[in-house]
């Protein structure tokens, strides 16, 4: 009679090394096929056109604030968050209750910035103005103005840093004028917006009676004399 031939050892252990692999696959494809695909439910999905941060030293303990007027004579600011197609998405008032809540703890967040986001564009001219509300030291403070057209493509429309002089400074960034598509006469000439809002209600709401005379101080929201 004919011994029955024996399989090499080597042949056994491939095929026990090709069937483990093929189980470690499939379980593998099992496993990922069940895991969730996250939720839409709740999902934030922001649309802006255009974009204006205002960024001053961290941990400076001063406070900014950024006024932007449109076309049509909106101005967003902090007591005004929403005007016209702009918003005010950060009022960022220096170290003053600048905390994050983290695992239940408070810790304080170092970054000193406020956004305003275009969720549509008008043509004609808006105007960046920033002012120094609050001011902790004699020093110049410099403050970064970026202003972003993100489509169809992203454009700097304009980038700068400018030097604050003290509680009650008000400067414009930039004024400029959308045509289209086209970003038109980028100028830097003055123009107050505080006194704008002061004389149309005032940051306490009061009325403006027609409006104060004269430059208004951006801090007291009085007259200046002159």
């Amino acid at each position: 009679m004919f011994e029955e031939e024996q399989e090499p050892e080597f042949e056994i252990f491939s095929a026990l090394l090709f069937n483990s692999l093929k189980a470690i696959t499939f379980m593998f494809f099992i496993s990922f096929a069940m895991i969730n695909k996250p939720a839409d439910q709740g999902k934030v999905d922001p649309k802006a056109e255009m974009m204006i941060t205002v960024t001053w030293p961290d941990d400076n303990t001063d406070d900014m604030d950024t006024y932007v007027e449109d076309p049509a004579g909106n101005i967003v600011w902090y007591n005004q968050r929403e005007a016209g197609l702009m918003h005010l998405e950060r009022d960022d008032r220096g170290m003053f209750k600048d905390v994050i809540l983290l695992d239940g703890k408070e810790i304080s967040n170092p970054l000193n910035q406020e956004i305003v986001a275009f969720r549509g564009l008008e043509d004609g001219e808006y105007t960046v103005n920033v002012v120094h509300y609050i001011a902790n030291s004699s020093a110049p403070l410099p403050v970064t103005v970026k202003v972003e057209k993100l489509n169809p493509t992203v454009k700097i429309v304009f980038y700068q840093t400018l030097q604050m002089k003290g509680t009650g400074d008000e400067e414009t960034a930039v004024r400029f004028t959308l045509k289209g598509q086209d970003v038109l006469n980028v100028t830097s000439t003055p123009k107050s917006l505080v006194e704008l809002t002061r004389s149309s209600g005032g940051k306490d709401g009061g009325g403006g009676g027609g409006g104060p005379s004269g430059p208004i101080d951006a801090a007291t929201g009085q007259v200046i004399p002159q």
